[in-house]
């Protein structure tokens, strides 16, 4: 299993200096804040767990409607979902995540495992999803 130490980080950071874009860097970010904070439950490459935790990996639900993918993030998430056809009824707790944390989560997983987004999320528009 691939983790990312403070090390890593920092290797990652110098290699990238200041020429790669902001997008690229945030997702790097997000890489890094989804191993801490979200692989737990739906694990390293995002496939999920049958049953419990949806996958996140070639994710219809991410990819079609990414403002609730937020707003599960940012405010939690009770109640059936589908993902790649399949039902989900598991509670997903607030990740505690700032708006800030929450843009670079989501460019990550949104630009991992078979899943492709070309548009940066930003800090402004996770801000502007509010809770249903």
């Amino acid at each position: 299993m691939f983790k990312i130490t403070l090390l890593s980080l920092f290797s990652l950071v110098s290699i990238l200096g200041t020429s790669d874009s902001d997008f690229e860097k945030s997702k790097i970010r997000g890489q890094i804040i989804y191993t801490n904070n979200c692989a737990s439950c739906h694990l390293a490459q995002g496939q999920g767990m049958a049953g419990a935790f949806p996958p996140l990996a070639k994710s219809d639900y991410l990819v079609k409607t990414p403002a609730k993918a937020v707003r599960a993030i940012k405010y939690g998430l009770m109640g059936a979902i589908t993902v790649n056809g399949t039902k989900y009824d598991s509670m997903m707790p607030e990740a505690g995540l700032t708006d800030a944390e929450t843009a670079d989560v989501m460019n990550y997983i949104l630009n991992a495992w078979g899943n492709s987004n070309p548009k940066m999320m930003t800090e402004k528009m996770v801000a502007d999803i509010k809770p249903e």
